[in-house]
């Protein structure tokens, strides 16, 4: 009998497997294609390869401005892509390296949950038994029912927008979320015509109202339909009404649907084994711990948060909460989880945007300055580049409830400002933080410094 057993070998089930085997606890992880997952290897990891190489191109085509010519600049699809391969390889193989190493056994094959501490494989039918399980299945994209999209050559999710053979002239993007954005940042970037539908008034709905003007009024190339539903998608031309009810077409060479993801609940015995779970997910408490004892869930398929960062981070829950002794178990705590979009520029945010303290009723205090107040974001990007940091707090008491940032690079700052949400720092004591000089982060203390002052008058 395993201490754990483990079904999905994602960023969850991968960090869990890690965690319990430097224990030295006996690990199994069932994992039915490869090892990290959605995240590594159709998500996370290819895209921002590849968006990585498109922010390369357009900086090499645009750097006569800051007294760097290139010419004939130009960029090759096929090496992205093997690059892209190259990176994923890597780093699987970087993975499975970490299992062997705390003896974690694995088994390439999909698994059932026939009863709580029973897991049965598929194609040798055998029933391995644990005393804790975790499921970490993750999530795939959501395929909405619209008219015409079924077995529609032109029409791709994400995953197969990734494998294009070559870079499409024309792109439209259904969906305004955080993988729509991302892909039609990449593709305008190489000098594809890009349209972005979305049917709600703004993209990326859980920005800031104030900051997602900016990065989509910043994202050059795309042009947006907000507001607008898809009714139909017939070879590629896309049929779409708008807010006042007006009925229009649009047609491009590829059509992505991008409208979300939904948890892999199918098949894995949860009814059968007396799980709680809905449309969104499996039910977890704090302790990533469902209805039955010694069963976990971890990641997408709880529909908690769609992040990788949030499903590594529940791993390490579940393993805490089977292993820790009572009263000093580990738990989730989703208000600190930091988010980025990772388009140009990018966008990152953790916490409450303004609105939402609001509407939990408290009274906010907020700063926005811009990231042009930053000697290195000025010398960096230039004159023109968009950047802003938002802080808000509660009025009351000072205490930080969301930092909110668009520009360049910002996703490898915010982390830094999930530190004052999970040590629920107040506006007063984050401010007193040293930052170092020149970096783009002095903002967020520049920002927290006028915050404070807002707050004191």
């Amino acid at each position: 009998m395993y201490d754990v057993i483990i079904i999905g070998g994602g960023p969850g089930g991968y960090i869990a497997a890690e965690r319990a085997g430097a224990l030295g606890r006996s690990v199994l992880l069932i994992e039915k294609e490869y090892l990290g997952g959605t995240c590594l290897n159709w998500g996370c990891i290819p895209t921002k390869t590849l968006l990585n190489s498109a922010k390369l191109y357009t900086h090499a085509a645009e750097g006569e401005h800051f007294g760097v010519s290139a010419k004939d600049v130009n960029y090759d699809w096929n090496r992205m892509q093997e690059w892209k391969a190259q990176v994923i390889q890597k780093l699987r193989a970087g993975i499975g390296s970490m299992m062997k190493r705390f003896k974690v056994q694995i088994i390439e094959d999909s698994a059932v949950l026939v009863a709580p501490g029973k897991i049965k494989t598929s194609k040798d039918g055998k029933i391995h038994e644990g005393k804790n399980i975790i499921l970490a299945t993750g999530s795939r994209p959501a395929m909405p029912p619209i008219p015409g999209t079924k077995e529609n050559p032109h029409v791709v999710d994400s995953t197969g927008l990734l494998d294009l053979e070559k870079v499409p002239a024309s792109l439209t993007v259904i969906g305004g979320g955080v993988i729509g954005m991302e892909f039609a940042g990449l593709f305008s970037s190489l000098g594809t015509k890009v349209q972005v539908i979305e049917m709600l008034d703004e993209v990326i709905p859980f920005m800031d109202k104030q900051q997602a003007p900016i990065l989509r009024k910043a994202m050059k190339g795309v042009d947006f339909f907000l507001g607008c539903k898809v009714e139909s998608v017939f070879n590629n031309t896309i049929t779409l009404r708008d807010a006042q009810g007006e009925k229009k077409q649009l047609s491009s060479e590829v059509v992505l649907l991008a409208v979300g993801r939904k948890p892999n609940l199918e098949g894995l015995g949860l009814e059968e084994a007396g799980i709680a779970y809905g449309p969104q997910g499996i039910e977890v408490d704090p302790f990533v711990r469902t209805n039955v004892p010694g069963v976990y869930a971890v990641g997408d398929v709880t529909g908690k948060s769609l992040l990788a960062h949030s499903a590594s981070r529940m791993g390490e829950v579940a393993v805490s909460a089977m292993f820790d002794q009572p009263g000093k178990a580990q738990r989730m705590r989703y208000k600190a989880v930091p988010w980025v979009v990772y388009t140009n520029p990018e966008a990152a945010g953790l916490g409450m945007t303004e609105t939402e303290a609001q509407n939990q009723g408290y009274e906010t205090a907020s700063v926005s300055l811009p990231l042009q107040m930053s000697g290195r974001f000025l010398a960096e990007q230039g004159p023109t580049a968009p950047g802003t940091c938002k802080v808000v707090a509660d009025k009351k008491t000072g205490l930080i409830l969301g930092v909110h940032m668009v520009g360049a690079g910002v996703g490898e700052i915010i982390w830094g400002a999930a530190t004052f949400i999970e040590a629920e720092l107040t506006v007063h004591e984050a401010r007193e933080i040293i930052f170092p000089h020149p970096t783009v982060a002095e903002v967020i203390r520049d920002t927290l410094w006028e915050l404070s002052h807002k707050l004191s008058h």
